[in-house]
């Protein structure tokens, strides 16, 4: 079983396995990820700078630790600000990303209210909404370290971004992060005026455990026959719960996510084996018709790289139009790098050109 845990927050890809390459790849005829010369499985060279900050901040493995003391590792976002810094660069996010400002509220979740950072681009709006739903594997993780991603989103695709600061476990097992989503997704439909957000677009996106929220949350607003979003964005979401998978066993000691990590995660999510059946889970078996497009964007160096390649075939299968865009030489958690990885930046504005396209914008 694996989930997607807050990139970086256990330690470095070891880097003597990572250097640099910079080229795509796509699955076979069977869906499988083709094998790869030693050299194709490096770091970039900017990806590694990030990977050597945050080795230098010497984070402790999570699975070592209470859920409260991995929260309090070194994130992401240091290792970011660390190489800015090192630049000789602002690490201001306003001045990352000009032309979007942010402001943090509460929200209704499914049990009471949940913080939340509504993200707004320049203009006179109204704007097309996305609610966002950041990663960490469900236990740690929140809107502040997923800022670079939710923020960039928020200009690349000239829309209202709602970042959402759903329940984690192990305080709030499954499924309290998943019934928050949708509460959130909620809350958007009905204050789109407040937020100077347009009531007839919406979309959702994610990363990591925040990408399976994002496509199960469209399945849950099928099924209680909400106005639907008019895109998915899938950021190396958490598709499936097997450990056999190719990408799975090819980075199965790789730093930020490992089989150790995974346990842990799973430890303190589920309550019971059954979990790992259930459709929210297992996105793979869930009922996919009559959702709507989704675009999948994923790294090359992350044991979930196979389950965005089982995702969109699941998708296809069951009708769905989907997009995949596997970037070569980056690691989980790259999406939210625009500021210093350059995949990172052209990640985001793949992304913000396809929300686009579900807008009607140019």
């Amino acid at each position: 079983m694996k989930f997607a845990p807050l990139a970086l927050a256990a330690g470095m890809l070891c880097a003597s396995g990572l250097a640099s390459s910079a080229a795509h790849t796509s699955p076979d005829s069977a869906g499988k990820m083709p094998a790869q010369p030693a050299a194709a499985m490096r770091a970039d060279v900017d990806m590694q700078a990030v990977l050597d900050a945050h080795a230098a901040l010497n984070p402790k493995p999570i699975e070592k630790l209470t859920p409260a003391e991995a929260r309090k590792q070194p994130t992401p976002a240091d290792a970011v600000n660390a190489v800015l810094k090192k630049q000789g660069k602002s690490t201001d996010p306003e001045s990352l990303v000009p032309g979007v400002k942010s402001a943090d509220r509460m929200i209704a979740g499914a049990a009471g209210q949940i913080p939340a950072r509504v993200y707004t681009p320049a203009g006179a709006g109204p704007f097309p909404v996305i609610v966002y739903f950041h990663g960490g594997g469900w236990v740690i993780g929140d809107k502040q370290v997923y800022d670079g991603g939710a923020r960039g989103l928020a200009k690349q695709a000239n829309a209202v971004v709602v970042s959402v600061d759903y329940r984690l476990a192990p305080e709030h097992k499954f499924p309290h992060a998943w019934d928050d989503s949708l509460a959130a997704y909620k809350w958007a439909l009905a204050n789109s005026a407040a937020i100077n957000g347009d009531p007839k677009k919406f979309a959702l996106a994610g990363e990591s455990a925040g990408g399976n929220l994002a496509v199960t949350t469209a399945i849950a607003v099928r099924d209680a026959n909400l106005q639907a979003p008019l895109h998915v964005l899938a950021v190396y979401p958490v598709a499936q719960t097997s450990l056999t998978t190719e990408s799975y066993q090819e980075y199965a000691m790789a730093k930020p996510l490992n089989k150790a990590m995974i346990e842990w995660f799973v430890g303190h999510l589920t309550t019971s084996p059954d979990n790992l059946k259930d459709p929210r889970l297992n996105v793979v078996g869930a009922k996919l018709q009559g959702l709507p497009p989704v675009t999948i964007v994923h790294a090359q160096i992350d044991p979930l790289a196979s389950d965005s390649v089982e995702l969109e075939a699941a998708l296809k299968k069951a009708g769905v139009p989907v997009e995949r865009k596997i970037y070569q030489g980056v690691t989980h958690e790259f999406f939210g790098m625009a500021a210093v990885v350059a995949k990172a930046k052209d990640a985001q504005g793949y992304a913000g050109q396809r929300l686009k396209q579900a807008f009607g914008q140019r």
